[in-house]
């Protein structure tokens, strides 16, 4: 193309091989020079062509290395995306641990948790009757795991919420009432009752299940004008934790 070139601009300038003494007439040196500058002109063309071909080829190197740097930060970024993901799940699945974790301290702790008493009136001879609902307390205490059961005051407090069982019995003779009254805090609750008779002795009992929340008292009251028999561990109080909410 650059040769093309050359020789078109060599011919459009009308020069020629004319004889000595004519206008058009060019010496050989002339020409020799003029052919000089021609190859010089062609030798400076290729130069730019190899240079504007070298340009070019950086340009489309630069363009490659942008879209390179380009899809490099792309999937930086979703990388950092996954990163984020993961880093998410690994929070979910620590947090999900966490609550088994505290889930199975719960149930440990519940299984752990034993509570269950048994207490007689004890004493010698009748307990009552008393002129005003009384609160009975059964001082000779068989089992008291967990300590809610107190033998002073003859009040059970709940250690933790949960059901409860409770029974109550009695022995008493037949020459006064015996009615003894379950309640839980100021809650009355179940009763036994016996009334007096011609018979010599009577025996009653009754049973609850309570649910109840921790601090919840439960204790038996002896109603007014009652008696049981303290003797021989005959008139009872008991409970347990059957299971803890």
């Amino acid at each position: 193309m650059i040769v093309s070139i050359c020789l078109l601009v060599f011919f459009g300038c009308g020069l020629n091989f004319a004889q000595p003494g004519d206008e058009s007439y060019v010496s050989k040196t002339e020409f020799d020079a003029l052919k000089e500058k021609l190859e010089n002109l062609e030798t400076k063309l290729r130069d730019t062509e190899i240079r504007q071909i070298n340009s070019d080829s950086q340009i489309a190197e630069l363009k490659n290395q942008g879209k390179l740097i380009i899809d490099s930060e792309t999937k930086q970024k979703e990388t950092e995306t996954r990163l984020q993901h993961s880093e998410t799940r690994l929070n979910n699945s620590e947090n999900r641990l966490r609550k088994s974790e505290n889930q199975i301290m719960d149930l440990i702790n519940k299984e752990r948790t034993k509570v269950m008493f048994s207490a007689a009136a004890g004493g010698s001879g009748n307990i009552g009757p008393f002129n005003t609902d009384t609160t009975l307390i059964y001082r000779a205490v068989i089992t008291n795991i967990g300590g809610a059961y107190s033998q002073y005051t003859g009040i059970f407090t709940a250690p933790v919420a949960g059901v409860y069982y409770f029974t109550f019995y009695h022995h008493a003779g037949g020459e006064h009432r015996a009615i003894l009254n379950l309640y839980k805090n100021n809650q009355f609750i179940v009763r036994v009752a016996d009334h007096p008779s011609n018979d010599h002795a009577d025996n009653g009992g009754n049973a609850a299940f309570l649910q109840l929340q921790q601090g919840d008292q439960v204790y038996v009251l002896l109603a007014y004008n009652s008696h049981v028999w303290g003797t021989g561990n005959v008139t009872t109080f008991s409970g347990f934790l059957v299971s803890q909410i």
